[in-house]
């Protein structure tokens, strides 16, 4: 996952996020296993590693350390605790606001930081990646509340069309279809 798009938009729209400094020596305290990470989740890791802290004390999925960023723990919005099915969960728990554009981006994004660095933990020790849908939810809903906002998406994997695809694709088959035509429904959804 490309995530510079959404850094960028952040900087432009004065956040106090900054972009880290990329370094390949430095090991993310999430990344806790041996197993080599594909590029784009190295990229992404290289992308959050400084907004993102590890209570080592808490583990979540596959013993990852609960993470935090902007004061959101994983914990407090782990999908794997809920009665509900991953997608129904982001449904519920990962809604914009209305208008769209009124929605608080840098909420949104250090929610998505925290399913990045523990996407990353789980990947590093070869564990389930149930997590996917509700992570690629949470980027569908970023690209969303960018256009809303006005910003141009100009990397193709980070358009709402393209996460989207990425949303349903993972969806597993614990979802109904009820819950990915909500999903589906909210792409036409961009102001």
């Amino acid at each position: 996952m490309h995530i510079s798009t959404i850094i960028t938009s952040l900087a432009l729209f004065g956040t106090a996020f900054s972009a880290p400094a990329l370094s390949s020596r430095a090991t993310a305290c999430f990344v806790i296993g041996n197993t080599a990470l594909p590029a784009e989740v190295q990229d992404s890791v290289d992308s959050i590693q400084s907004a993102v802290t590890c209570d080592t004390s808490k583990t979540t999925l596959s013993g990852v350390p609960d993470v935090s960023s902007g004061g959101i723990a994983f914990s407090s919005i782990d999908f794997s605790q809920s009665t509900q099915s991953p997608l129904t969960f982001a449904l519920s728990t990962f809604a914009t606001a209305t208008p769209l554009a009124s929605t608080n981006l840098t909420l949104f994004q250090n929610q998505l930081n925290t399913y990045l660095a523990t996407e990353a933990g789980i990947r590093s020790v070869g564990g389930n990646l149930a997590i996917k849908a509700p992570k690629f939810f949470q980027s569908f809903q970023i690209a969303r509340i960018l256009t809303a906002q006005g910003t141009t998406i100009t990397d193709p994997g980070q358009t709402v069309e393209h996460l989207l695809g990425k949303v349903i694709k993972n969806a597993g088959s614990a979802e109904t279809q009820a819950t990915k035509d909500e999903i589906t429904a909210l792409a036409s959804v961009l102001s």
